[in-house]
């Protein structure tokens, strides 16, 4: 049977329905006789990768932060400077920083409203961006923690950048530039009032000059800051009023504890902390805790991610372990649970004769009291050394996710988000040593590594961790694979995850637990790929590495969908073509990333998707090969960033036939831990809570209201519409985005599918810039209701600013 629905939107209706006389008008017409496309029916998706400490400090159910110690230790405190992370050295009358992301060092005084800061910069490590950071204020730990102006220089790329944080960031202007990569380049800032001078190599023409008229930052700090580069600065020369300000480097070392644990020590102990190089458990140094004398307790703390504490309950049971090896020690070695200040234990357990080689003790720890902020020790009473590596704290029962070393209240979570499709890849599966065969076997054997985000990045959660969560929670897995993985290795991988045990990759994955094998379905080779520029020789090179592992994957399983994950520009259709051509009839999907901060952002996925298709009917008119969206991306996580998800969904509505799923990023995020710019997190957490931002919820109410088939609507008045229907025609659903702060009015004329019964409605609306907070987990979330019809009309407002779904049913 066919229906005709009507919708018809005007400022009048029933009373309970009656809107301000300032509320807009717009007219929809919705034909369900008329199917459009297929929905996705896995469209409700999300991406995770180990950023924002999604992973290692988040899902990955480790609560202890650097259990291998690798960390070096903490940086030399700098006599009148500020060290806000990375390892800053003297160095010549001048200072050197290993690459990091986003270290500062900001000298603390004066405060300068107009001056100059100069000096000679020279990297010593490929990366990214170094320079100096001016007008600085409210500066934290993080790479955009801070406000500020930053004047950086990019060897690569021959560019000078002008950007502006206010715990973010913002380009103002870049300028291309020339300078030697591997010599000194001399750099210098001018500042007066809103206007930023720049100059290079002491020219006398400035390379760069900016004026900022919109709320500039017009005193403040001056400070160095490097971005994934290595740089020496020397020659430091800052200036106000003409007059220069000292700026030398005296400190004095700190002690030799890896700097995310803190060294425990009684005021009548005499201790001994070192770093052991020559004799760790595993990777490359081990944690020795040497008690000299008097009395009292030498040990080490872990306070969880970033010193943010330990989430523990009373009556809750941790499980854990840790290496130990002893030298000269009768005393037994105590690990214990206590407050941040030490002076109340919550549980404790002893070892006694440990041995003088690396030796693996367990334990299991029963909390006596409530903490979200406690504290994991070891430590012994007596003379003796001890030698620490590859500590965990892990919790038990229903404090895991189905027996898996997951959080269960993160994972149960992202299940409620109502997601069926999540991806695991981003930037961290281009890191060099970002290899599979590393995140398999025992974890405490696991090697740390430098990974894109942290330069000692866990391997305790991998690929495995992965497939077996989405197969335990019910989602579609997706992952991301390192494109420099060998042809062996990638074979290797397949027959571990899915080989039978009978082979030898299959054994060693059921000797590890899981004799059946996973059932993959997609993989993605590389992220990102060429993102770094439009350059032929590397999108070839792409190409080519495509197809030598897709020949692999194919020959393995045939099954697997392949993944493109070639950077699209649509302005390079040379490169595009090219690429297209190389991987047509192998890849399934190109994988497209989108921005969502826009709360209108489907506007544009839906012309990128239409662009993309009618390119690839173009350049190959029986083509198979479709796009997914792996990566919905930007900087927000409020109720603006839940419009711009629900326009991208309805843009995917649209090319259904055309789109796997659409997965917002990030899935995941650690409150106040933002150390990487991407603060866009659907899933908030601390060491005890977890919540849904609006993102979140926009999510869930569209999977909830899921129908499979779109049919035609015509929309006049600026609402961004898409309608969808059961198979059997019994379910009218209809997803509304109004992305202006002003009510809509509307009359809905249902046609032949009027009736008596009640039209749900769900409704997310607020204020754009509205999120949610441990305190106010719900501030923005759907609100359900249902509203009585009569016959073929109904009438109903769109509040501004959201996102509602109308379900009727005949």
């Amino acid at each position: 049977m066919k229906h005709l629905f009507c919708i018809s939107i005007s400022a009048t209706g029933l009373a309970f329905f009656a809107l301000a006389a300032s509320a807009q008008n717009a007219r929809i017409t919705v034909d369900a006789s008329k199917v459009l496309n297929k929905i996705p029916s896995k469209m409700y998706g999300s991406c995770i990768e180990d950023v924002n400490h999604e992973i290692y400090g988040g899902l990955y159910d480790q609560r202890l932060y650097g259990e291998s110690f690798e960390e070096p230790a903490p940086p030399i405190s700098y006599r009148g400077w500020k060290t806000l992370n990375g390892q800053w050295t003297a160095n010549d009358g001048g200072i050197e920083v290993k690459a990091g992301p986003g270290d500062k060092l900001v000298r603390e005084n004066p405060i300068i409203k107009n001056g100059s800061v100069e000096a000679d910069i020279k990297f010593t490590r490929r990366g990214e961006n170094a320079g100096f950071i001016v007008r600085v204020g409210r500066e934290q730990a993080g790479m955009d923690d801070f406000d500020g102006y930053e004047i950086s220089l990019n060897p690569g790329r021959q560019i000078l950048v002008l950007g502006k944080h206010v715990h973010n960031f913002k380009l103002l202007k870049e300028s291309k530039v020339s300078f030697d990569k591997t010599g000194w380049t001399h750099l210098k800032v001018d500042m007066n009032d809103g206007q930023i001078t720049i100059y290079l190599n002491n020219e006398g023409s400035p390379a760069l000059s900016y004026t900022d008229d919109d709320k500039p930052l017009l005193s403040g700090k001056v400070g160095l800051r490097t971005f994934h580069a290595g740089a020496i600065f020397k020659g430091i020369v800052i200036k106000q009023n003409g007059a220069a300000i000292k700026a030398d480097f005296v400190g004095k070392p700190s002690l030799q504890v890896s700097q995310v644990w803190d060294a425990v020590a009684s005021p009548s102990a005499k201790a001994k902390f070192a770093l052991d190089s020559m004799d760790a458990y595993n990777s490359k140094q081990a944690q020795v805790i040497e008690f000299l004398g008097g009395t009292g307790k030498v040990g080490v703390a872990n306070n969880g991610l970033n010193h943010w504490g330990i989430g523990i309950k009373q009556g809750q049971t941790f499980q854990g372990s840790v290496f130990f090896k002893a030298d000269g020690l009768t005393s037994p070695v105590t690990v214990a649970l206590q407050n941040a200040a030490g002076t109340k234990t919550y549980a404790a357990q002893q070892f006694n004769g440990v041995a003088s080689n690396w030796t693996k003790h367990a334990f299991r720890l029963k909390a006596n009291a409530t903490d979200a902020k406690a504290r994991f020790v070891i430590y012994i009473s007596k003379k003796g050394k001890l030698t620490v590596d590859q500590a965990t704290l892990m919790g038990t029962g229903a404090e895991q996710f189905k027996g898996l070393p997951l959080r269960a209240d993160i994972a149960h979570k992202m299940q409620d988000e109502g997601l069926n499709f999540v991806r695991y890849g981003g930037t961290m599966v281009n890191a060099p040593d970002y290899k599979w065969k590393n995140m398999v076997g025992p974890r405490d054997k696991r090697p740390i590594y430098e990974g894109h985000w942290y330069p000692y990045t866990s391997n305790g959660f991998g690929i495995e961790e992965f497939v077996a969560y989405c197969e335990a929670a019910g989602f579609d897995a997706a992952f991301a694979i390192n494109v420099e993985e060998t042809p062996q290795d990638v074979a290797d991988m397949l027959q571990y995850l899915t080989g039978s045990t009978t082979t030898p990759w299959g054994k060693k994955r059921a000797d590890a637990g899981h004799p059946s094998p996973y059932k993959l379905k997609y993989i993605e080779l590389g992220n990102e790929e060429v993102i770094w520029g439009d350059l032929k020789n590397d999108y070839q090179h792409y190409a080519e590495r495509f197809n030598l592992l897709y020949d692999v994957i194919h020959k393995s399983n045939p099954e697997i969908k392949v993944i493109c994950a070639a950077w699209w520009r649509p302005r390079s259709l040379d490169n595009m073509e090219m690429v297209f051509r190389a991987i047509n009839g192998r890849a399934d999907y190109w994988d497209l990333h989108t921005d969502a901060d826009n709360a209108n952002a489907g506007s544009k996925v839906d012309r990128d998707l239409q662009n993309m298709k009618d390119l690839f009917l173009k350049w190959d008119p029986n083509t198979k090969l479709r796009i997914t969206i792996f990566e919905e991306n930007g900087g927000l996580h409020n109720q603006q960033r839940a419009l711009g998800h629900a326009t991208t969904l309805n843009a995917v509505r649209r090319h259904g036939d055309f789109v796997l799923t659409s997965c917002a990023a990030n899935g995941l995020q650690a409150l106040g831990q933002n150390d990487n710019g991407w603060d866009q997190g659907q899933v908030f957490f601390t060491t005890s809570k977890v919540w849904g931002m609006p993102p979140f919820y926009a999510t869930q109410m569209a999977a909830k209201n899921h129908e499979p088939l779109r049919v035609e609507s015509v929309v006049e008045g600026g609402l961004d519409v898409t309608a969808t229907r059961s198979e059997a025609g019994d379910e009218l659903v209809i997803h509304v985005v109004n992305t202006k702060s002003g009510t809509v009015a509307a009359t809905v004329n249902l046609g032949s599918f009027g009736g008596n019964s009640a039209v749900k409605v769900y409704t997310l609306a607020g204020d754009p810039k509205a999120e949610n907070t441990p305190e106010q987990p719900t501030n923005i979330s759907t609100k359900e209701t249902t509203v009585p019809r009569s016959g073929n009309t109904l009438n109903y407002s769109f509040p501004g600013n959201s996102y509602t779904i109308l379900r009727l049913g005949k």
